[in-house]
Formats: structure tokens, sequence, C-alpha cells
């Protein structure tokens, strides 16, 4: 069922309302994660968010993730209309595959209108970064 699903499931928005001395804090959105999701770090973002694809099990990963603990899964639809946006940045993110233990896909730098894409985890961070610097 996984192939059924569309754009929306991809989609990922990130708003970073502080970024001070390198260290992001904020919160993300997308299709299980209702409410939000806040995290402090890129540490803390990118574990929430592979938890978040691994509960979602989409896209597939292409690796099997290593970890200490197992992972429950969980699964619920937001509201589309729910509009979120950082005080310092907003993203979306659109993760299209999990492969070689990192992210492919895209981002688009919402107040900035630019959007690129990303081979991995550490180009997408450096991508961000290049926004949140300007």
């Amino acid at each position: 069922m996984a192939g059924n699903r569309g754009e929306e499931f991809r989609t990922t928005l990130i708003c970073i309302d502080e970024y001070l001395d390198g260290v992001p804090s904020g919160r993300f959105y997308n299709q299980k994660e209702q409410e939000g999701k806040a995290f402090r770090g890129m540490m803390e973002f990118l574990s929430q968010m592979e938890n978040t694809l691994e509960t979602m099990d989409f896209p597939k990963a292409f690796t099997v993730v290593r970890s200490f603990s197992e992972t429950t899964k969980d699964f619920s639809i937001p509201p589309a209309d729910a509009q979120k946006t950082g005080k310092q940045a907003t993203f979306a993110l659109k993760v299209l595959f999990r492969q070689n233990a990192s992210w492919q896909g895209q981002i688009t730098w919402l107040e900035g209108k630019k959007e690129q894409s990303f081979r991995s985890v550490l180009e997408l961070l450096l991508l961000m970064n290049s926004a949140l610097v300007a």
C-alpha cells in the first residue's frame, strides 16, 4: 500500500525557531507528526526524523537500521490545512529514498524560494546551514 501514498507522505515541514551558536531548534510536521515534533540540535532532529520514517515505513529503508533499541509502530494522519512556519527559517523536506544508510531527496527553503536536491544527510545539513547563516 505504500506505493499508493501521495506526495503528502513524502513532505516534512521543518520550522527552525532559533539558530544559536550553530545549534538549530524548532519542530517538524508531516503525515505522522500531527502536532509537530520539537527538537534541539541536528542530531535530535535526525534521530526523531529517522524514527518517524521507520514508523511510517515510507520510504522503505534500503538497509536495516542499526540501533540499540527497538522502535514501536504508530501511524496517524494530520490535518492537511495546517500552515506552519519557523521564526528563523522554514524548509520543506522530501525524503525520496533511504539508501546507503542515508537519505536522498529534495529540500526547499521556503523564505528563500530555493530548492535543491541532496544525496546524503550530510549534504542536507550543509544546505540547511547555508540558509540559516545567510
